[in-house]
């Protein structure tokens, strides 16, 4: 080995490294764990409403923005496959500074993830304590709740990644045992109501009486909440084995399933309550669906399943932002000594772990669950739109040695992918504009005292051959 190899060795095996344990089939899991395979459930009201009755319609366009993004993250993280997700493909792919502002901003979607879920979760179950407890004050009782609930996924995010691995593949059995009951169940209901042919129908898709595209276009914005998460695939670059491959794989066959498996729920919801302005409730809209095709039973169950929905999604978020930050940290553009930090025994960045839990439960007590859902999707279609641009400037622009240019995979499908994205951020609503502005500049103005006045360049250890 020459004097250069030995020193490139040497500083390599100086920096933290995570270890490749998990399997396509893991990340798989985490995927759909952190997506929620009942993610749109709670959309149903909202979304019928929106789209005039074409909700499983904006499911599949927001589909296909997703599944042009995911390749997009799955081609990125094959020729990086380290953690880091949108942090480190905007910096390899266009420039450092963006690469951090992408990590910045994709953070901000990380760290509202488990954020929303913990009070989501705190006050669905504050509804079933609170007549049960009524000597207890609200607050008091929320305040507990959201502390059992951010210190109950960081406790199991701190035993390990095998460990978040197991316990997702445990919530994916539960949320799709009861989801396929109801599927059974609406089936059921739909033939025997309404006859066998009722079962197949065009309406979900395009009723000419209702049909506006402008309908469709907002209501797709909001559709794509679905499948927010779906990048967190991509943190785990350095935990899985043959990353190359499994990567790129997973983000895009969880998009996919998402897609289908949403689009089959709200389809046949749609034919079991077939006029969407009778809901007794929008926001609950599903629950009522469940009531008719399955009783109290069905009903109690998809409740319960939609709180442990939240604890998986939450626990998924939290190692994803956890990583996150290891990458940043590792760089060196975040404090090293705690952000790069890793438990030789958890094989796990335990302080970043912590810090994540302590603010996702800070931000329950301050924040509300709509300004948090409304910001949510500033950071990602941010970071969405800047890995769209930095594959079709690695792969197209700049091109790869030894490679010829694919106009269509190299830079149609990132430019398309780019374009969606823009459009759905830019129908966000003015407060999550405000917020997710003030949180750009704060990262802007930090990564301009880092690197003395954008001078010098973040540090981006080149990790592609590890």
């Amino acid at each position: 080995m020459s004097t250069t190899q030995q020193t490139v060795a040497a500083a390599t095996s100086s920096v933290p490294h995570l270890r490749r344990v998990l399997k396509l089939h893991d990340l798989i899991f985490y995927g759909i764990v952190i997506i929620m395979p009942i993610a749109a459930v709670p959309l149903l009201g909202l979304g019928q409403k929106l789209s005039d009755g074409h909700m499983v319609t904006t499911i599949f366009i927001a589909m296909l923005a997703m599944v042009l993004t995911a390749f997009s993250y799955g081609r990125m993280a094959a020729l990086y496959p380290v953690a880091g997700s949108a942090y480190t493909y905007v910096g390899r792919g266009l420039n450092s500074h963006l690469g951090f502002l992408a990590g910045w901003a994709m953070f901000l979607d990380y760290l509202i993830n488990p954020l929303i879920c913990t009070i989501y979760g705190s006050l669905t179950v504050q509804r079933i304590l609170a007549p049960l407890l009524p000597q207890v004050p609200p607050r008091i009782l929320y305040g507990v709740l959201a502390a059992l609930f951010a210190g109950t996924m960081t406790y199991l995010n701190l035993r390990g990644i095998r460990s978040t691995a197991h316990s997702n593949i445990v919530l994916l059995a539960i949320m799709c045992t009861v989801i396929c009951a109801f599927i059974a169940l609406a089936i059921r209901f739909i033939i025997h109501t309404q006859g066998l042919g009722a079962l197949l129908s065009s309406q979900p898709f395009y009723d000419p009486r209702t049909f506006r595209f402008g309908a469709i276009a907002t209501a797709t914005s909001f559709a794509a909440i679905t499948y927010i998460g779906f990048d967190g695939i991509t943190t785990l670059a350095e935990d899985v084995e043959n990353p190359k491959r499994n990567v790129l794989l997973a983000v895009v066959l969880v998009c996919i399933f998402t897609g289908l498996f949403s689009g089959l729920q709200i389809y046949l919801a749609q034919r079991v309550w077939p006029d969407w302005r009778s809901f007794p409730n929008m926001e609950t809209a599903f629950m009522d669906v469940t009531m008719r095709v399955g009783g109290w039973v069905l009903f109690q169950a998809l409740a319960f399943t939609l709180i442990l929905a939240n604890v998986g999604a939450g626990l998924s978020a939290q190692v994803g932002a956890a990583r996150l930050l290891f990458g940043m940290g590792r760089d060196n553009v975040l404090p090293r000594r705690v952000f790069a930090y890793l438990d030789q025994k958890k094989n796990s960045p335990t302080y970043n772990i912590w810090i994540v839990g302590l603010l996702a439960f800070a931000g329950a007590l301050l924040l509300s669950y709509e300004v948090g859902v409304e910001c949510l999707n500033f950071g990602a279609f941010l970071a969405f739109m800047g890995v769209n641009l930095a594959t079709l400037s690695t792969f197209y622009i700049k091109g790869q040695p030894g490679r010829k240019r694919r106009f269509v995979a190299d830079a149609a499908m990132p430019v398309l992918g780019f374009l969606i994205c823009l459009g759905i951020w830019l129908s966000l609503p003015t407060p999550a504009k405000i917020i997710g502005g003030i949180w750009l500049a704060l990262g802007i103005t930090y990564d301009a005292v880092k690197t003395r006045g954008f001078r010098t360049k973040p540090a981006m250890v080149d990790f592609a051959d590890m």
